[in-house]
């Protein structure tokens, strides 16, 4: 079924740093996983338990941003090798859109073919968008794609984020998969036109 996202609303967690690469989202020993039914469950594993399996400080294991679904991030987040299971993550542990100063360009992109919004402010908006939220992780955020606007308490700040990205949330194509299921009498139809498949001779 095709999935028309206009925004993405929730309470915020932050997660300071530059550089934060695809394999501090999901260390690699993780990717030998069949399915990504668990990969909700190591997201930021090494950055949150030590080798003995204790928590370590880190937002994931903070109980005041329990049930956030907004992420917030600094520069070039999501660098590094362009392993889609860092998106999927991202969202199986409850993100639905991203926040941030900047992404890798691949690892927006594969956010976008999850349905997952990501959006950038200037320096000085992510700083006091997230001094917000530490300060009051109840805040409530709105990304609203049709706007062009995040919004928080009482303040509104224009995003930028990829032009065609956003277009193809808005509109329901970014979810391939469905894309190809709601075709599926055109595609049909074309098979039947196709010599290589209609008059092929084993």
């Amino acid at each position: 079924m095709t999935r028309y996202i206009h925004d993405a609303k929730g309470t915020g967690i932050v997660v300071r740093g530059d550089d934060i690469d695809t394999d501090r989202i999901i260390p690699a020993r993780y990717l030998r996983e069949i399915t990504f039914a668990r990969m909700g469950e190591y997201a930021f594993y090494d950055e949150r338990f030590k080798e003995d399996g204790k928590k370590k400080e880190h937002p994931f294991n903070n109980e005041r941003f329990e049930g956030a679904s907004i992420l917030i991030v600094n520069d070039n987040f999501g660098c590094g090798s362009s392993r889609e299971h860092a998106p999927q993550a991202l969202m199986r542990w409850g993100i639905k859109a991203i926040v941030g100063e900047s992404f890798a360009e691949i690892f927006a992109g594969n956010c976008t073919m999850l349905g997952i919004p990501v959006v950038t402010l200037p320096h000085d908006g992510i700083k006091k968008l997230m001094d917000s939220i530490e300060h009051d992780p109840s805040v409530e955020i709105a990304v609203n794609l049709d706007d062009g606007i995040v919004k928080y308490g009482k303040n509104e700040v224009a995003f930028a984020a990829d032009e065609s990205a956003r277009k193809a949330l808005i509109e329901g194509t970014w979810d391939s998969t469905s894309l190809l299921l709601s075709a599926k009498e055109q595609i049909l139809e074309k098979g039947k036109a196709l010599p290589y498949i209609t008059d092929f001779d084993a």
